[in-house]
C-alpha cells in the first residue's frame, strides 16, 4: 500500500484530483485492471450528493461508471429495483471479491433504525443501520460521502428525532471521510483514483484526504489580501473580506477556491456570499447563525 506522501505527484496544486482520476483510467484501460466492484449505498439525506455528481461536467458520473469502478448497486440511477436491486447489492457482498462502499448519508438510531429503510427483502425490512452493520465490515474500502455521513450534518442537526449518526459511530473500520453539503464529484472522485492508483490516501486527524481537506479555505481565498490588512466589507456584494459578516473559511477546511462546480465560478466566495463551514465539524449546529455583522 503507498499513501499520498510517496506519489510522484505535488498535493498543492489544482489539478491534482484531475491526475488522480485520469491516471486510474489509464490504469484501468491499458494494464487492463481489473476494475473494482463499488456499492453506492443513500441512507438519510437530502440526496444532494448525488444531484451534485449527477450535473458534474468534468469528471462526470460517466466517469465513474464506465471507467472507474464497477457499480453494481446505488439506489437512484439502477435499473433494477426492489428484490432484484438488494439481491445485487448481496452478490456483490458475498462475491468474495473487493469492493469499495460509499455510503452517502447518516444513520438513524431510534427505533431500530426504522427511520430508514433500504429495502424489503423476502418479507424482511432492511433498514440502513443493519446494511451498513452487515456489508461495512467487508468492504476493502469504505468512504462516507457528504457531511451527514461524516459529521451527522443537517440530518443530525437540532433536535435530531432520528437520533442520525455519523457513519464512523456504528462501525469498528477504517473510515475515508469526505465531507461536503453536498460534496464536490471531485472529491469522491479523486478519493476513488486515489484508491485505485496507491491504495489508502493519506489522511488527516479527522480521517479526511489531506488532498482535498488538508488547507483552509481561507487561505487560499482570493479576498485574503483583503483579511491581512484589515478591509471588510460591511455588507453583501461588496468585494473585501467578509470575514466580518460571519464566513466560515478560516475554520473550513477544503479545495472550494481551486475545484468549482460545473466547470463554472460557482462558490460561494464568487457569489458573493459567506462559506457557511458546511464542510467542517458540527454543520449546521456549530456554524449557525451563518450571517453575522
Amino acid at each position: 500500500m503507498v499513501n499520498s506522501k510517496t506519489c510522484p505527484l505535488n498535493e498543492s496544486k489544482p489539478h491534482i484530483p484531475m491526475n488522480y482520476i485520469n491516471m486510474a483510467i489509464d490504469k484501468i484501460r491499458q494494464d487492463n485492471t481489473k476494475k473494482l466492484n463499488c456499492i453506492w449505498l443513500e441512507t438519510s439525506s437530502c440526496f444532494g450528493e448525488i444531484i451534485a455528481l449527477l450535473d458534474g461536467e468534468n469528471p462526470s458520473i460517466v466517469s465513474l461508471l464506465t471507467d472507474m469502478v464497477n457499480m453494481t448497486f446505488f439506489n437512484s440511477i439502477m435499473a433494477d429495483s426492489g428484490e432484484a436491486a438488494y439481491e445485487r447489492l448481496l452478490n456483490t457482498v458475498n462475491s468474495n471479491e473487493p469492493y469499495i462502499f460509499i455510503v452517502s448519508g447518516a444513520i438513524p438510531l431510534k427505533d431500530e433504525g426504522r427511520y430508514t429503510i433500504i429495502a424489503n427483502y423476502k418479507g424482511k425490512v432492511i433498514t440502513a443501520l443493519e446494511a451498513v452493520r452487515s456489508f461495512a465490515p467487508k468492504a476493502s474500502y469504505i468512504i462516507a460521502a457528504g457531511t451527514c455521513t461524516t459529521y451527522g450534518g443537517p440530518t443530525a442537526a437540532r433536535p435530531n428525532v432520528s437520533e442520525a449518526v455519523p457513519l464512523d459511530r456504528i462501525i469498528d473500520a477504517p473510515v475515508i471521510n469526505v465531507p461536503g453539503c453536498p460534496v464536490h464529484p471531485v472529491w469522491i472522485l479523486g478519493t476513488i483514483g486515489h484508491i485505485i492508483n496507491f491504495g489508502m490516501p493519506e489522511l488527516d486527524e479527522l480521517n479526511r484526504p489531506v488532498t482535498f481537506f488538508g488547507v483552509t479555505i481561507h487561505e487560499r481565498c482570493p479576498r485574503r489580501s483583503f483579511f491581512d490588512y484589515n478591509v471588510f466589507a460591511t455588507s453583501f456584494g461588496q468585494p473585501e473580506c467578509m470575514f466580518k459578516l460571519g464566513c466560515r473559511g478560516p475554520i473550513t477546511k477544503t479545495t472550494c477556491p481551486l475545484n468549482r462546480w460545473d466547470e463554472s465560478d460557482s462558490w460561494p466566495i464568487g457569489a458573493n456570499t459567506t462559506c457557511i463551514g458546511c464542510s467542517a465539524p458540527g454543520f449546521p449546529d456549530l456554524m449557525e447563525p451563518f450571517i453575522r455583522y
